[in-house]
């Protein structure tokens, strides 16, 4: 599959990337208790960590605001997916589990404070998967079942339409429990260099498919 950042993007923001790590063979489940409990404990750990502090501070999170800003989107009202982790975290309103995929992806997006997508691979359709600031015509039924529209908002699209955003992920191509393809998208800020993505993108796919089996193979998209 053949993955490329629209122009209009590239000229916006000249250093966007993204990773991008394709999954085989995997089996999904429920969480083992090890990921459980790490996740939980990380949250934990997270929540005495930002108790008095704004998340808006981290480097990471206050870049991304700024490209949501930069796309035209209110990062205020629109929040970044990793912001909204954190505001989770700091509301102590703990992530619950979903499955092993998804619960990994958020530890993960927690753990390098970046917002992370996992969608299932088989549910995509054509050759072509571009990632592009969204019009008044992109929109979908997100994860938490609410229509939203995607203009002014970064966002993944294959040949149906828009699938994926680091602000909120669609409920049409969730992982589940019958996934065993998957496509797994980081979204960097445009500081993040590219050696950096790289080592990145190998130690979170040796985790990913510690636990779910089956292969990887991972690029950065610039």
């Amino acid at each position: 599959m053949e993955i490329a950042i629209d122009h209009i993007l590239k000229e916006l923001s000249p250093d966007f990337k993204v990773g991008v790590v394709h999954y085989k063979d995997i089996q999904v489940s429920d969480s083992p208790q090890m990921l459980k409990g790490r996740l939980h404990l990380f949250q934990e750990s997270l929540y005495f960590d930002y108790v008095d502090k704004k998340v808006t501070e981290i480097p990471a999170i206050a870049e991304w605001r700024k490209l949501f800003k930069l796309v035209g989107a209110d990062p205020s009202r629109y929040r970044p997916s990793n912001e909204a982790l954190y505001r989770r975290v700091q509301k102590q309103q703990f992530l619950s589990n979903v499955n092993s995929a998804v619960d990994l992806n958020n530890f993960l997006s927690l753990q390098y404070q970046l917002p992370l997508g996992i969608y299932d691979y088989d549910k995509l359709s054509g050759d072509t998967v571009t990632i592009k600031i969204g019009t008044s015509s992109d929109s979908y039924t997100a994860i938490n079942e609410r229509d939203i529209t995607l203009s002014n908002k970064i966002l993944t699209q294959d040949d149906i339409g828009a699938f994926g955003s680091p602000y909120l992920d669609s409920k049409r191509t969730a992982v589940t429990s019958s996934t065993v393809n998957a496509i797994h998208f980081i979204y960097f800020q445009p500081s993040f260099h590219s050696e950096e993505a790289n080592q990145l993108l190998q130690s979170l796919s040796k985790m990913f498919t510690q636990i779910h089996g089956g292969v990887s193979n991972y690029s950065v998209i610039t």
